[in-house]
């Protein structure tokens, strides 16, 4: 199958290279709507990719100009999300189908395989010829039930000839066909394909040459086929995928058995390796914007520089999203937004860029999230201890869910029936439960559980998966409290993802709540709703210790009364939003007042919700639980590497500099640590960058799970970590790094190739404040402290020769 790409950004070209490629299909690739259309208008493509706004010529224009030709090619728009006005033109022009861009990368594949399936003679997926038989939906084709080994041209050559079965293909044909514009194959290349074809179908079985040379003319399928297979040539439905071989393009000897897992997460391999490629482009896609901004604030910004800026902005908002970066689509398309004003443009637009560049710069700092830690699953419970109680009696299903819970690191408990699980419960409160509905030889169900499980304070989360599908279960389970609902047969893994979601929303429920009230019987009635759901909190009575109290003990989320003495909770609320550190911290109000002019004082001092009082419990959990959830979606993206599960320089940053100033103003001791994966490149270039990821994460839980709460553990870069460790002993300082460098060691890795290896990790630490007053000088002398622990044979720790 060959596709024309007709797109202008060279990021998304590479992003769709990548994974058409990955698919088996042949690509070409037009920058400009000139391009394009004469491409399209010269060569016989299966699917057309095309981009709305194009330069010399509009996607749009493309498209009317093919149809009016009568070009029926299928075409696939690809717009921008906020331009519906411009995707139904294109569709009113003769488009087939659209995706939004930034597009997720599965849809988008999903879509292509549908219209060409439009395209095609029938819609059906396998091909019988004889005892040849082709399964385009897991990339195989197999010769009396045995899969051939063959490259992605050798594929596509077959398949062109099982798809067109009475049809004499020429060389030329075969070349305009299977190869790219930017290739330059000759006809030997055709010829030395179609003889190692037939080489393989003869090892796989073959008595005749299944490929045809009609002299003269050039090659077809052999009809005495269909004598062997004593069937006629049909296209036919599938009764099951299995596993496909694809070898490299170049080598027939480089053979990879490939299931549609392993292809999906090839491609998000390979697109990672766009991004680090494309990384810099980026960069100078923002200077641009930068430039533009500055020339505003120094009212010179000329109309050129502007449009310049603002196809940046455009263009960074049409891919970010593509690559993980779902917020930055946001804040690109805000900057376009500003950008494309018709209004002059002054001192306010530029200040309101630099605020949206300022957070763009903080997104693109992270990771981008097309390759998710070595496990999806285990990455997601934050490292925590977690019971997962599965109550089915189909006990098969139930031991494959608890295999792949034990690998996540949860325990796991099976009850047969509803009965175990009420015991089980009494024995072990879990934390969610797996729940099938249908129980045959019980006079209960599994709705009477699930009502017992949510009438609970707090409820236990269920997710229900039952055979049965009607609406009104659905409804049903929804109305009495369950937090999902899967039919079956439904795959393990796609059970843990589910779990997972769950136990992620579950998290809320143990953050740190810091209260500040006047009232001792409102505290009271605070704490007596509020503690039951797990939350940890500190109750304060006067709002002038609120300041330390806050830096002490570092909360999730504030509640202040309105009205206090001294310091009124608007006070409070200006004061945290005026610190960099905590201006993003959740805060609710609570008053007895209903007036409209204190509610817009409130939510202009930079309050998040606001509830009055008398307090109404649900009311409250539910507002406390909504806002936590949110806040802990920004912080995940905006605080969190996403490969370690650990805290990001920039807030590492941060927080070592409040713990060095609690340090100072309490006398209490702090210690920062820098330690380095040894020989960590050597492991990349031996056992491939997929097996430096998983050490990478499995180092991120090592560290979450040998360090307390309240120190700051971080990742800063590559293979280098942080420590920072306040009012704590040096002993015990080198007995945590000890047991972290002993468990380390314990561990052993294993590659995609069943090879195993060890790592080992080096340490250097300084002492506040007798190696540095702040976070640069300590990590200067922490790292010299590193490298001379390297130096002395590497896997040990070293204090700074300064102590």
């Amino acid at each position: 199958m060959k596709i024309l790409i007709v797109e202008d950004d060279t990021n998304i070209i590479e992003i769709l290279r990548v994974a058409l490629s990955e698919k088996y299909y042949l690509v070409e690739v037009a920058t400009d709507g000139k391009k394009g259309l004469e491409q399209a208008l010269a060569t016989a493509y299966d699917l057309i990719v095309l981009d709305v706004s194009l330069s010399i010529i509009d996607g749009i224009s493309i498209c009317q100009q093919l149809r009016n030709q009568g070009c029926c090619i299928p075409i696939l728009l690809l717009t921008e999300k906020d331009n519906i006005a411009k995707t139904i033109t294109g569709l009113d022009a003769g488009a087939d189908d659209y995706v939004l861009e930034p597009f997720n990368l599965e849809e988008l594949l999903a879509r292509i395989r549908a219209l060409l399936r439009r395209g095609m003679i029938s819609t059906t997926p396998i091909i019988q010829f004889g005892a040849l038989l082709l399964d385009p939906r897991c990339g195989q084709i197999s010769y009396q039930g045995k899969i051939l080994p063959l490259t992605a041209k050798e594929y596509a050559l077959l398949e062109l000839l099982l798809r067109n079965s009475q049809r004499i293909f020429s060389q030329s044909s075969l070349l305009d066909h299977l190869w790219s514009l930017n290739e330059i194959p000759s006809e030997n290349t055709v010829r030395a394909h179609i003889k190692s074809l037939r080489s393989k179908l003869r090892k796989a079985g073959a008595k005749a040459d299944l490929i045809e040379t009609v002299y003269g003319f050039g090659y077809r399928l052999n009809t005495k086929e269909l004598e062997i297979g004593n069937v006629q040539p049909k296209i036919m439905g599938t009764e099951k995928p299995i596993h496909s071989i694809k070898a490299d393009e170049e080598s027939d000897d480089r053979l990879l058995p490939t299931t549609d897992s392993a292809i999906e997460q090839r491609i998000k391999s390979q697109l990672a390796g766009v991004w680090e490629r494309y990384q810099d482009k980026y960069s100078d896609r923002l200077a641009i914007i930068k430039q533009a901004v500055k020339y505003l604030l120094e009212n010179r910004l000329t109309e050129d520089l502007r449009q310049q800026a603002q196809q940046q902005a455009h263009t960074l908002a049409g891919s970010l999203g593509t690559f993980g970066f779902d917020n930055a689509t946001c804040l690109c398309q805000n900057i376009e937004t500003i950008l494309k004003s018709t209004e002059t443009l002054g001192q306010t637009q530029a200040e309101q860029i630099q605020m949206l560049l300022l957070e763009l710069q903080k997104i693109l700092e992270q990771n981008p999230t097309l390759i998710p830690p070595q496990s999806d699953v285990q990455a997601t419970y934050l490292n925590q201890e977690y019971r997962l109680l599965i109550v089915d009696d189909d006990l098969e299903l139930a031991q494959q869910v608890a295999a792949e819970a034990t690998i996540a690191g949860i325990e796991t408990v099976v009850a047969e029936s509803i009965s175990a699980a009420r015991l089980a419960i009494a024995h072990s409160r879990p934390d969610v439960v797996l729940l099938d509905l249908c129980f045959p030889q019980s006079p209960e169900d599994g709705f009477t559980l699930l009502a017992e499980l949510t009438a609970l304070h707090p409820p236990i989360p269920v997710l229900v998966f039952t055979s049965q599908d009607s609406f009104t279960e659905r409804v049903k389970v929804a109305r009495m409290g369950g937090k999902g609902f899967l039919q079956k047969p439904v795959f393990p893994s796609e059970i843990m993802e589910a779990i997972a979601t769950i136990l992620q929303q579950s998290n809320t429920s143990s953050a740190k709540l810091l209260i500040v009230d006047d009232d001792p019987q409102i505290l009271d009635i605070l704490h007596t709703i509020l503690q039951p759901w797990g939350f940890t909190l500190t109750l304060l009575d006067d709002p002038q210790n609120f300041w330390d109290t806050l830096e002490e003990f570092i909360p999730d989320m504030l509640i202040l009364d309105l009205e206090m003495p001294n310091f009124s909770g608007i006070d409070l609320c200006q004061v945290v939003r005026n610190d960099p550190h905590w201006s993003n911290l959740p805060i609710l109000f609570l008053s007895a007042h209903r007036d409209t002019q204190i509610v817009q004082r409130v939510f202009a001092a930079g309050a998040d919700d606001y509830v009055t009082k008398p307090i109404v419990e649900p009311e409250l959990l539910a507002r406390v639980l909504c806002r936590l959830e949110r806040s802990q979606i920004i912080r995940k993206f905006a605080e969190i590497d996403a490969l370690t599960g650990i805290t990001n320089r920039r807030k590492s940053a941060q927080e070592l500099t409040r713990l060095l100033h609690l340090a100072e103003r309490q006398n209490q001791p702090f210690y920062f640590a820098v330690l380095d994966l040894d020989r960590f490149k050597y492991i990349n270039d031996q056992y491939g960058h997929d097996a430096g990821d998983q050490v990478l994460s499995q180092l991120g839980k090592l560290l979450k799970q040998s360090f307390r709460q309240e120190d700051v553990v971080a990742r800063w870069g590559g293979e280098e970590f942080v420590i920072g460790l306040y009012g704590i002993t040096q002993q015990q300082v080198v007995k945590r790094l000890n047991h972290l460098l002993d468990s380390l060691r314990c561990l052993e890795f294993t590659t995609s190739n069943q090879e195993n290896f060890t790592v080992t990790i080096s340490a250097g630490v300084a002492e506040y404040p007798k190696d540095g007053h702040d976070v640069q000088t300590l990590y200067r002398a922490a790292d010299a402290a590193l490298y001379q622990a390297k130096a002395a044979g590497r896997d040990q720790i070293f204090l700074s020769a300064m102590n």
